[in-house]
């Protein structure tokens, strides 16, 4: 395990600082792209083949509107999918209480993919001046559905292992624990530090280097030196452990170190926005307002 304070040499070894969430979620949306549409010309492609070897007429239009069609929809539940797992994680303690959330989110992909894919195909067919026919309903519905849940539970697994990785290539802190057969090194309830978990390396990070703590679904993300670690808790319990003296509350969603906080800047409302040490700026209540001022001086 690393020194809390580490070396030049051993500094130089410390976690790469992650990318922005802004252009990580551009890569992820652009790897799906890549991978829906990817997936959408490889069976226009089949298709061309497979006609081409049985000497069957191909009909390019149709084929490919009905693979772009389902893509694209895919694309747009995809986003929303991706918004909703991370807001309601499936965890080893919350799976249970929220598997039918996730088995009612199937059905309704399955009735939103294929009302989607419907309507786009006949707009399109209805510009070039033809028709579309779905085929009969309770066949085609019954036939999307099997082929539709497969493609949810698969995306479902593949949001929740990009979320891990993500998670675990940024590095995700965790409280210190008291050892079983030796009493702690310092106090579990008020711990000075905490321990950061990334791909093949462990680190202790100074609990006072925590310059402000931002609550994100399940985690509250602790910005240090600028990267953001999250720890899997709730910002009601983190404030308990850490010192009331140093960290304060300025929002019901973020909670601040003092001394990195450096000014004030007075909003509409009451409100205020926090500038801190790292040129971040933290939201404060109207009714914390008074308090941080109190800490700053101001």
């Amino acid at each position: 395990m690393d020194s809390p304070h580490p070396t030049p040499q051993a500094a130089a070894t410390t976690p790469h600082v992650p990318r922005s969430p802004r252009r990580t979620a551009r890569a992820v949306a652009l790897f799906w792209l890549a991978v829906f549409m990817g997936t959408a010309a490889a069976n226009v492609l089949v298709g061309w083949m497979r006609a081409a070897r049985d000497h069957e007429a191909f009909d390019w239009f149709s084929t490919s509107v009905d693979e772009a069609s389902s893509g694209v929809v895919s694309l747009l539940l995809l986003a929303v999918l991706s918004r909703l797992a991370w807001r309601w994680p499936l965890h080893a303690d919350t799976w249970r209480r929220r598997l039918p959330v996730y088995v009612l989110g199937g059905v309704a992909w399955w009735l939103l993919h294929v009302t989607g894919m419907v309507a786009l195909r006949q707009a399109a067919h209805a510009v070039v001046g033809s028709t579309y026919q779905y085929g009969p309903w309770p066949t085609q519905w019954l036939y999307e559905l099997f082929k539709d849940v497969q493609t949810y539970a698969i995306l479902v697994c593949a949001v929740h292992a990009v979320a891990w990785f993500g998670r675990r290539r940024q590095g995700e802190a965790a409280l210190l624990a008291a050892p079983d057969d030796a009493p702690p090194v310092e106090p579990v309830d008020r711990p000075a530090h905490f321990l950061v978990r990334t791909l093949g390396k462990e680190f202790l990070v100074a609990t006072a280097d925590i310059e402000y703590a931002q609550a994100a679904s399940n985690y509250v993300n602790l910005r240090v030196r600028g990267r953001d670690y999250p720890l899997r808790t709730t910002m009601a319990a983190l404030e308990q452990r850490l010192d009331p003296q140093l960290f304060l509350r300025s929002h019901r969603s973020w909670l601040v170190n003092r001394a990195c906080l450096r000014s004030i800047e007075p909003t509409e409302g009451g409100e205020a926005l926090l500038h801190m040490a790292d040129g971040g700026r933290v939201p404060c209540s109207r009714r914390q307002l008074p308090v941080l001022r109190q800490a700053l001086g101001a």
